[in-house]
């Protein structure tokens, strides 16, 4: 007898399929995920935990469901056989479990093409009908566009029987995307998301302007099979003209087989030209297949063994080295570029010459790249080294000014000390201080900021308010300009003149003080006056401040270059000062340390900062025992194991709901 699911579960396996729906919808039919594979596999893979624990649940539930309904702007069909999905395996255990079941061992082992899937009917050898997978049972009618494809033959060639369909997956090739955004005011954050957006246009002139690829890889209806093996299917379809991922493909008798594949696979997958995200294993006897069916949303014979969503192995092609607004030299990895999560990374950081040193990476090298939450892409450990491998030479002067780099005793960190003269200093200045967390100026990114430093017409912050007034006839007859951006330009200007004290205390760029410390400093000194003359035994008393921090402070302020920068500023805008609270913070989090990391559902990690502090919280970025709590999101990576590590509560997006409920009553 079943167990009987309590309050609790009915309400978590609702919320799971609620969201799981709402996922699917944004995936499939608006080709713009919402969130993560990783984040959309763990709920689903947990709603299919508690489907198994209590099998009522599981009518409608996700066991049963495939991709989404179709969308009302295309015709729809049903597919003449069901359109199932494949069953996510995610390491070793998982697939011997489904391996050890099996009556045949002989596995064709085929990659999983990251794209759209699709199913081409053919009559007497002629193309008649193009269907998205859609809820699995009835598709989107998209034939027109299908027939723009170069890998998908309008026409048969060779032997085929009187009607067949053709099921596989169409892609777009890496470079090719690359290409797409270059040249797109739209960006798509994926290859897989450019095929989707392209494959599902109501204009299939339009689809036949993007380059999409196709593979075919298995059938739905078919009048005459003449094949035994999935194998042998691979030859007959590139025999009627199709592409299939044959070359890659690896034949696999038990687990270490099996693993073997994907771990030469997952070494691979750099200089595969398409993203892939794991390997399909399927029985090779198609007629074991046929005995052994499928479950009520995918098929026994086959599984998917996923590759980690937040890791991959690319090769690293270069190290440049970039220079900030602080003069600091910061080597950034320049990889072929990899689907991680679904989004694709070409870059990552090495932090300093001593990141190079300990990881003793170089170029050439197969690495394994991480990204997880709210870290920044970075690379792990050499995967494989290079035989021709070239050594990365850290550069002596500024790769940008030419100015001479020094690296003070005890610091890591090697700076370009052309403070006035660096244009890469003045330019990563700027684009702090005209920053979303700082003066929020719409319209000044980097390009723009680099071609007025470049013309000489921006060479301090206080510069940018008179820029439009000076130069805004001018502006308009460059390339990317008119009067309407210009106008728009000059808007956001005179929007961002009224400025509140603890934006300008960061954009200003103090070393060390971010946007906590700047709202800290804001409440308790109340004036840029009061901070800027404030002694620096003064700022050690503020909570949160340390010895280092006041000595940036003190430092920044008494250089007479900031000092005129600043007064310049001054002049230009108007700021609106807090009322001085004295660290004496109000609300039921009043004065508690809080640490966030992962990605939230319901808020961006600054709406979040923002609700904690209106009830008295101190957002800060690093967990410590200081920490009274961390507020967890999605792919929390390593600040939850260190809370964990300390003993720090945690707290979930819930936790947080319900604290906001019963405060705002």
């Amino acid at each position: 007898m079943s167990k009987i699911p309590d309050l609790f579960v009915l309400s978590e396996h609702a919320d799971l399929l609620k969201k799981l729906h709402d996922w699917d919808i944004a995936y499939h039919q608006n080709d713009a995920p919402v969130v993560d594979d990783a984040t959309y596999d763990a709920a689903k893979k947990r709603a299919l935990e508690l489907e198994e624990l209590y099998p009522q649940l599981a009518q409608n539930g996700a066991s049963t469901h495939v991709g989404a309904a179709v969308s009302d702007k295309f015709k729809s069909f049903r597919h003449s056989v069901p359109m199932l999905s494949i069953a996510d395996v995610f390491n070793q255990a998982e697939v011997a479990d489904w391996f050890n079941k099996l009556a045949s061992k002989e596995l064709f082992i085929e990659l999983k093409v990251d794209g759209v899937s699709y199913a081409a009917r053919y009559e007497n050898g002629v193309l008649v009908r193009g269907l998205t997978r859609g809820s699995g049972v009835e598709g989107e009618d998209i034939t027109e566009n299908l027939k723009t494809i170069p890998d998908i033959p309008q026409r048969l060639s060779g032997v085929f029987p009187d009607v067949v369909e053709v099921r596989g997956e169409v892609y777009m090739l890496r470079g090719d995307f690359i290409a797409l955004n270059a040249e797109s005011d739209k960006q798509f954050a994926n290859p897989r998301n450019a095929a989707a957006g392209s494959l599902r246009q109501l204009n299939p002139q339009i689809t036949a302007t993007r380059k999409l690829s196709a593979f075919a890889y298995t059938y739905g209806e078919i009048s005459n099979r003449t094949f035994a093996t999935q194998s042998e299917y691979f030859d007959v379809l590139e025999s009627w003209g199709f592409k299939t991922t044959k070359k890659y493909a690896r034949y696999a008798n038990n687990m270490d087989e099996i693993q073997a594949v994907y771990n030469d696979i997952m070494m691979m997958r750099p200089d595969i030209p398409f993203d892939i995200d794991g390997l399909v294993l399927k029985v090779n006897d198609i007629a074991t297949q046929e005995k052994m069916g499928a479950r009520a949303n995918s098929p026994r014979w086959e599984v998917a063994y996923k590759f980690p969503a937040a890791r991959a192995i690319t090769t690293l092609r270069d190290i440049t080295v970039q220079v900030g607004r602080t003069g600091v030299l910061t080597p950034v990895a320049e990889l072929e570029p990899i689907n991680i999560g679904g989004v694709v990374v070409s870059r990552a950081t090495l932090h300093n010459a001593d990141e190079i040193k300990r990881l003793n990476i170089k170029i050439g090298d197969k690495v394994v790249v991480q990204r997880a939450g709210d870290v920044i892409p970075q690379i792990v450990e050499v995967a494989e080294s290079a035989q021709n491998a070239t050594e990365f030479v850290f550069p002596i002067v500024c790769p940008v000014c030419g100015g001479a780099v020094v690296q003070e005793s005890g610091q890591v960190a090697r700076r370009c000390i052309n403070t006035l003269g660096c244009p890469a200093q003045l330019i990563g200045e700027l684009e702090h201080f005209v920053s979303r967390k700082g003066f929020d100026i719409d319209g000044l990114g980097e390009k723009q900021l680099e071609s007025f430093v470049a013309r000489g017409w921006i060479r301090q912050p206080a510069d940018i308010f008179t820029l439009i007034e000076k130069y805004g006839e001018a502006i308009k007859k460059m390339e990317g300009f008119g009067e309407k951006s210009v106008a728009n330009l000059d808007a956001a200007i005179e929007k961002a003149r009224d400025v509140e004290l603890h934006r300008l205390l960061f954009a200003i760029g103090i070393p060390e003080i971010g946007q906590v410390t700047a709202k800290l400093l804001a409440r308790e000194f109340g004036s840029i006056d009061a901070v800027r003359n404030a002694p620096v035994w003064r700022l050690k008393n503020v909570d949160g401040i340390g010895d280092v921090m006041a000595d940036e402070i003190v430092s920044f302020f008494a250089n007479v270059n900031n000092a005129n920068a600043l007064d310049n500023l001054l002049k230009q805008i108007r700021v609106k000062n807090p009322e001085i609270v004295h660290n004496s913070f109000v609300g039921p989090l009043a004065g508690k340390k809080v640490v966030l990391t992962g990605t939230l559902e319901k808020y961006t990690r600054d709406e979040a900062k923002d609700v904690l502090e209106k009830f008295g919280a101190i957002v800060t970025g690093s967990v410590s025992n200081k920490t009274d709590f961390v507020l967890v999101g999605a792919d929390a990576g390593s600040k939850l194991t260190k809370a964990q590590a300390l003993g720090v509560p945690v707290w979930t997006e819930a936790d947080l709901e319900s604290f906001i409920t019963e405060h705002t009553k």
